[in-house]
């Protein structure tokens, strides 16, 4: 049974998505403010989070932060807030996806199959373990390693790799990347992709590999030669 948190302190709403999630076979644990959250965090281990930004104690901001320094769980947010800044932020920061309020039950649980088809490695067949010079992507174990490094990634730094060294020689662009790796239509602007390409990069500093991803100026992204 999948177990998510869901982290909203509106209770009407809570209780609603608890219902409906429930219905489709999930265990749902709810939490009403930031600081109960991150308690949940600590205890237990979820497979997907569900996080409301305004939320009392600490803050979805932090509280994203918080997760994103120790644990590759995905999280979708959800948020009023509907300016494109505002998403470009937080995908930026480590969210995995991002609904505005209000939406349907039906496309939250879309969205939530999404990042849980990529977390629990339900792909097409292929290799598992992926190799490009001193990197090696496990697929299965959700883990890489540069220069006998190990590094912790995000599920989109990861699907950005794994796009990458499946296919060294194509230059991307910031489109193909962003709707191969969200599984989405491209709706948002450059920032994101950069944002990412740069968390990757910063990772990767400590490894002497971060200059494997290179620039391609005017059109996206591509592995060294």
């Amino acid at each position: 049974m999948t177990k998510i948190l869901l982290i909203e302190d509106d209770a009407t709403i809570n209780g609603l998505i608890q219902e409906f999630l429930q219905d489709k076979g999930c265990c749902c644990t709810p939490a009403y403010s930031g600081t109960e959250g991150r308690l949940l965090v600590d205890m237990e281990k979820f497979e997907l989070i569900l996080l409301d930004l305004m939320i009392p104690g600490m803050s979805g901001q932090d509280l994203l932060e918080y997760i994103r320094a120790g644990l590759q769980t995905p999280v979708i947010v959800l948020s009023a807030r509907t300016a494109l800044e505002d998403k470009v932020e937080l995908l930026g920061m480590g969210a995995d996806d991002y609904l505005t309020k209000p939406f349907e039950l039906e496309e939250l649980w879309a969205r939530i199959q999404v990042q849980l088809r990529r977390t629990q490695g339900i792909r097409p067949s292929g290799k598992s373990v992926l190799k490009y010079k001193d990197w090696t992507l496990n697929l299965q174990e959700r883990s890489f390693i540069a220069n006998k490094v190990p590094v912790e990634l995000t599920s989109h730094e990861m699907g950005i790799l794994e796009l990458l060294i499946k296919h060294p020689k194509k230059v991307f662009t910031k489109q193909e990347i962003f709707e191969a790796v969200w599984q989405q239509e491209y709706f948002i602007e450059d920032k994101t992709i950069h944002v990412h390409i740069s968390n990757i990069r910063a990772k990767l500093k400590k490894t002497g590999t971060d200059h494997y991803i290179q620039t391609v100026w005017g059109i996206g992204f591509k592995l060294g030669e």
